[in-house]
Order: C-alpha cells, then structure tokens, then sequence
C-alpha cells in the first residue's frame, strides 16, 4: 500500500495545487484534504474533509484515515475572507498548528511531517547579516503579523520533534513566493500602479517560483532514498537577487520614494481600503531585503530549482500585464536620472580637475 497524505489549509491555491500534484505520485495511495471552508477549486481525487485544525476533532480524522504523512500549509500571512480576520489568520497559524501537532504526536501511524514556514522568521533589520543561513540567529525576532506566527509555529515543531523523533520533519522556509497565479501581501504590493518605497533604501530581495514551491512540497513529502534525506529546516528560494528598484523597472511601475513613516501611512491606508495587505513588517522588508542561503536545500535535501530569482520575477511580470510606463523606457529615464546627479565619481574627476 501506499502512502495516506492529509493536506491542511486546501482551500487555498498553493495547498489545493499541492494536492492534484501529489495525487499522482505512484508511491501515494490516498489523499486527504482538510480545510474549514469546501474549496472553489477542483482536488481531482483527492477526498476532502470540512476540518478546523484547531479543534480536537483533527485528531479523529488521523486516525480514521490512518494518515502517514502530513502536510501543514495552512500557516499563511494572506488574510482569507472565509476566516475572517487578522486575529483569526493567527489562531489558525499558531494553535491550529499547537493541535494538530498534538494529534499527529498521539497517531502512531504517523512517519512524516511537512511544514510550511517562512524566511520572515529571520525578520529584516539594519544590521542583519548580508546572508541568513538556517542557523542564522536573528538580529531582532519579529514583533507581529505573519513572521511572528513563522516563529512560533516553527517552535512548536521543533518541540515535536523531539518528542516523536521516529517522525521525519522537514520545515521548510521559503522566501516570496511568486508567479502568474500568487496572491502573497508582496504580489498585491508589486501589482500597485504606483509603488511606495522607502526614500534611502534599496532592499535586496529573493523569490522562489510557484512551480518550484509544488516541486520541493513534493520532494519533502515523499519517502527519501536515504534516511537523513528530507528531514531538518530548509530555505528555499531561486537563485541571485533583486533589487527593489530593478523590480520596479522591469514591471514598469514608477516608484515614489517616501520618507518612513509616510510608508507606514501609507500602508496602514491602502490595509484599510483592502488593496493590499502592506503590514508592518513588509514595510521592514522593503526597507532592508532579506537575502538567504540555500546550500543546504541543495546539498542535503537535493533540491535544485528551475527558476531564478530574477526567471521568477520575469514570470510574474508577464501575468500582470504592462504597467503605467513601458519598462525600456523608466530604464532609460531613470539611467538618465541618475547619471546627471552627482556622485562620488563625479566630484572625484572635479577635485582631479
């Protein structure tokens, strides 16, 4: 017999993706997919179950179904109008997480775990390092929203583990999550006519494509050739970076540079009129990036993405359409710009005469 796969948070599009993809495994018998709303998305075959794993009743279903393998990606920052509000988002992330952790300790059946976090556990401040590796401790832990639930849940796993150290856990951190279907706080803040950043600052920023978010949910998920393979914490995220900047001209999108607190004005303003969810700490990633290693996604767990970081963002571009001015011409404008100002070049070559 195969493997029994429970998928939490499938009323979501990653996680109902997630499950027509690994359905076709042919070392997956059954899968299951739990969620407190019936998606509007199609699970193929997969059955579905109108679950809240925040209640004890999560438990029941791991042992009906005689569930081997879990995964968790229902630990989201994306506000869910089914659930509500920002303070239920939380309850789901951090005590949905609590009870279903519990139940899988008490389901002996259980062998596998998968976890979906975040590099927003890292957080984004002026003194971080130029690279966070996953023991990379943080400058300052973050102070709220998702990040904050990353933390927390990451925690609670770890505790886990160590009390069911027959489990196989693999917690994966992926940076922003892009493509043509993505509906993260950052895709909503990169598909404004008009972008608000921070005058000052060019963060560095990393993504990891859709297509490789299923591809590396599908390696974690399935039995390794080797016992050591698919356990441990992973970041997951395309090679190079990209300066905000450099996203801007190649959506075509001018930017206006803001001092800081203008830009938390300004996010609290476009929060409250739901055109984008520009919490506190997307403001502190867009003011200081977050840049991540991923040579243990390569070496130990045996992930290779098929998309950079600068493919991904290319890819997510092209499904949002042009934006207010063609990208060739803000490139040259802004090349213009920036070489009629004086720099350090410049006052060189007048001091030398």
């Amino acid at each position: 017999m195969g493997s029994v796969v429970l998928v939490t948070g499938v009323a979501r599009q990653l996680a109902g993706r997630f499950v027509r993809r690994i359905q076709r495994e042919p070392a997956v018998d059954r899968v299951i997919g739990v969620d407190v709303v019936r998606p509007e998305h199609r699970l193929d075959e997969a059955e579905f179950l109108q679950a809240d794993i925040r209640r004890p009743t999560i438990a029941r279903v791991l042992a009906e179904h005689a569930v081997d393998t879990v995964v968790h990606l229902d630990v989201s920052g994306t506000p869910f109008a089914a659930r509500g509000s920002r303070s239920a988002i939380k309850e789901t992330n951090v005590i949905g997480t609590m009870q279903l952790l519990g139940a899988c300790q008490k389901a002996p059946g259980v062998r596998r775990l998968v976890v979906k976090s975040s590099t927003g556990v890292y957080g984004a401040a002026p003194r971080d390092p130029a690279v966070f590796t996953e023991n990379t401790p943080p400058k300052s832990l973050p102070g709220g929203g998702f990040a904050k639930d990353a933390v927390e849940v990451e925690g609670y796993v770890r505790g886990f583990a160590r009390r069911r150290p027959d489990v196989a856990v693999c917690v994966l951190r992926f940076a922003n999550i892009l493509g043509p279907c993505a509906d993260t706080p950052l895709a909503e803040y990169l598909s404004l006519p008009v972008l608000p950043t921070v005058f000052g600052y060019d963060p560095r920023l990393q993504f990891v494509h859709e297509d490789d978010v299923m591809d590396v949910l599908r390696l974690a998920s399935l039995e390794p050739r080797r016992s050591t393979l698919n356990s441990g914490t992973f970041n997951v995220a395309g090679d190079g970076v990209l300066l905000l900047s450099q996203a801007a001209r190649r959506l075509g999108r001018p930017t206006v540079p803001l001092l800081l607190p203008a830009v938390t004005w300004v996010g609290s303003a476009l929060r409250t009129v739901g055109m984008t969810d520009f919490s506190p700490e997307q403001v502190r990633l867009l003011t200081h990036g977050r840049v991540v290693q991923t040579t243990q996604m390569r070496e130990t767990l045996g992930f290779e993405p098929a998309w950079t970081t600068a493919e991904t963002f290319a890819d997510f571009a092209r499904s949002r359409g042009r934006g207010l001015l063609p990208p060739e011409i803000l490139a040259r404008t802004v090349d213009r710009l920036a070489a009629a100002l004086p720099g350090p070049r410049s006052e060189e070559r007048t001091r030398h005469g």
